[in-house]
């Protein structure tokens, strides 16, 4: 059945490179789409995952970690007193406005934190150069090398700026340590008060962790029922909570969904309308099977096998060229991968295309009779 089919698709080149073309087409489409997609919304829960805290301790309305509100620095004092609790920080995040070396200006979002836990912010794999001991110098604060262009085009160590016309300087260098839509920018927590000009009796979150990672849940329902006005929150449900609200009001989910929905269409009626054109070239030879005894389940199997080759091969080389333009972005920071589980369920769906744009011509060759053959 494999040599047939195979000997079908040579001899129609034109077409059978058409089919294969649309496929690639629906399989980079997707693949694109969803490349970015993923990327997107793993920023958009990141601060929640990436700094290393079991809990996140928050204003009560918040659901979504890139808007904090403010909480009073007694709340830290009560969290700590709370059982299961091994330690218990306060961080400040706060959005301020810079001007550069180069003449240009932006917005950056500042983290503040205590000395002890800056490592809990910016893991050692993420420091590109410079020490974080540094931060503690007066002025000091983080830049990310994905944003430098919104950085002054200059994050070199030691480069001047001025946060909210007060002076500042770059002494670390991170790399994928960022936000949705903003730079992320580390100091010291007395830094971004002074840089922000917050009051010393607030802070933004309280990060927790506990003793035993098995009593997580335990000491979420302790804080919440003895402590009012705050709610906490496990890191990685923070984290889905802000993608959730942001893909609920920003409409990425639909703008991605719609073309990804568009790859579709187009791969099948592509796919479709080419054998469905290749069969009506290939009549005569199907009927001439017919006449020498093939069943129509024969036929259909011939022409599903086909479908399947043209998948495989169309899928490859779609997910040849998917995996040039993901290591082409990724130098500008659009980093993103797709899991097996994920490859699998793209070639399901291509496969179902192809198999599903078989069966136009499918509905037309079971039609044709033996005896058209010798007309």
């Amino acid at each position: 059945m494999l040599k047939i089919a195979w000997k079908f698709i040579k001899f129609d080149k034109a077409k059978s490179i058409g089919v294969i073309v649309g496929i690639l087409i629906s399989t980079f489409l997707i693949g694109q789409q969803l490349g970015v997609f993923f990327f997107l919304s793993g920023l958009m829960g990141a601060l929640a995952t990436d700094v290393k805290a079991d809990i996140w301790v928050v204003d009560s309305k918040t659901d979504d970690v890139n808007q904090l509100g403010r909480l009073d620095i007694r709340n830290l004092r009560a969290v700590q007193g709370i059982n299961g609790v091994k330690e218990a920080f306060p961080l400040i995040i706060t959005g301020a406005s810079c001007n550069f070396e180069n003449g240009t200006s932006g917005v950056i979002t500042l983290l503040g934190v205590d000395d002890k836990h800056v490592k809990a912010l910016i893991s050692k794999d993420k420091i590109m150069a410079g020490n974080v001991s540094d931060l503690q110098l007066d002025g000091a604060i983080s830049a990310e090398f994905y944003q430098k262009k919104n950085l002054g085009g200059n994050i070199d160590l030691r480069t001047n700026l001025e946060i909210n016309g007060k002076r500042a300087f770059f002494v670390l260098q991170t790399k994928g340590f960022r936000g949705f839509g903003s730079s992320f920018c580390v100091t010291t927590i007395e830094r971004a008060r002074f840089f922000s000009n917050q009051s010393v009796n607030t802070i933004n979150a309280v990060l927790v962790n506990v003793k035993n990672l098995s009593n997580i849940d335990k000491v979420v329902l302790d804080i919440n029922k003895n402590i009012n006005g705050i709610r906490a929150w496990p890191s990685r449900t923070l984290a889905t909570s802000s993608k959730i609200k942001i893909l609920a009001t920003s409409g990425i989910a639909l703008s991605t969904g719609t073309l990804i929905i568009f790859a579709l269409i187009a791969g099948f009626f592509i796919i479709g309308l080419t054998m469905y054109s290749s069969a009506l070239d290939r009549l005569k030879d199907y009927g001439t099977l017919k006449a020498i005894g093939a069943s129509n389940k024969y036929i259909s199997k011939l022409i599903l096998t086909q479908a399947m080759l043209f998948t495989i091969v169309g899928f490859l080389i779609g997910l040849a060229l998917l995996e040039g333009f993901r290591i082409g972005v990724a130098k500008s920071g659009l980093i993103f991968s797709f899991s097996p589980l994920v490859l699998f369920i793209m070639f399901v769906i291509i496969s179902l295309i192809s198999l599903s744009g078989a069966s136009f011509a499918l509905s037309r060759i079971r039609s044709v009779e033996p005896a058209a053959v010798f007309s």
